[in-house]
């Protein structure tokens, strides 16, 4: 029988950046995360070539995964969310790090303003159905915290609804833990500066007119609220068992980079294994010979 394969070893040496860009407890203040900064890396021309390095690690990690969830009684599968404000690379970094995987084994899922049948239900619904199955991995581009940060800035709803979402969402997310849910959670952090340049960038581009709503720059008017928005979202919704990473995403290749690390990093703790199936191999293999 072929031996299942050990713990895995990623490329690029050692580095914790899961324990370097998680939030610890206490007091956040976004201002104190430089968002051009790049922790744990040595440079673009290194993390390109370890990105590129990682993406066969993360397809066999998530073929184990796979394997182990739909053939096993294990219940665990990842679940990442990203948030960000707009242009903080959202896309594109599904685009360039999740397109590592198989897409069979991923269910995305990208959060717009609420359908006339969502308001009708909680506000957890939504989110509640896009989880995936046991060893998939699930992508929520925007979530939940959407009901904490969005909600809040334009007084969408009144104050005492929306702080008591924090706790609601606390609890949810560690049902969802004991159900077999691994948090991935990665806020995309970065400047107004960088913003504005994105912006400008798309406006130059006519493939990415498509892309550009007047309402991106109405809500820039906004910057300062959302900031606070997301300092109590990392101050109160950051649990051991779902903690939040602030990832500085002014720079694209770091951004990919980091998360591809955030994502390997956090499948191989997970430790998946091939399932042992009771197959007589000798029997088959004389079967196929004959």
């Amino acid at each position: 029988m072929r031996p299942l394969l050990d713990r895995v070893e990623l490329p690029g040496g050692p580095s914790d950046v899961r324990g370097l860009l998680r939030v610890p407890p206490g007091r956040v203040r976004l201002a104190d995360y430089p968002t051009d900064s790049h922790p744990g890396s040595h440079g673009k021309t290194a993390a390109l070539t370890d990105r590129h390095a990682l993406e066969p690690v993360l397809a066999g990690l998530q073929e184990r995964c796979y394997a182990q969830g739909h053939r096993t009684p294990d219940r665990r599968r990842l679940v990442l969310v990203l948030q960000g404000m707009d242009c903080s690379g959202k896309d594109g970094a599904i685009k360039h790090v999740v397109g590592a995987f198989n897409p069979e084994g991923v269910k995305i899922t990208s959060f717009k303003r609420p359908t006339a049948e969502e308001l009708r239900h909680h506000f957890l619904w939504r989110v509640e159905r896009a989880l995936p199955g046991p060893g998939d991995i699930g992508v929520l581009n925007r979530s939940h915290y959407e009901d904490v940060t969005v909600v809040r800035v334009h007084d969408l709803v009144p104050p005492e609804q929306w702080q008591r979402r924090y706790d609601e969402i606390n609890e949810w997310e560690r049902r969802e833990s004991d159900d077999g849910v691994i948090w991935l959670k990665v806020f995309l952090h970065i400047s107004a500066e960088e913003q504005r340049r994105r912006l400008l960038q798309r406006l130059d581009d006519p493939s990415k007119h498509w892309k550009f709503e007047a309402a991106d720059l109405d809500e820039r008017g906004y910057w300062d609220d959302y900031q606070r928005a997301y300092e109590t979202v990392l101050e109160r919704c950051s649990p051991p068992q779902s903690p939040w990473y602030v990832l500085p995403a002014d720079r694209k290749w770091y951004r990919n980079w980091a998360l591809a690390r955030l994502l390997a990093e956090t499948l191989a703790a997970m430790d998946p294994r091939y399932p042992e199936p009771d197959l007589d191999l000798s029997a088959l293999r004389a079967r196929l010979s004959a």
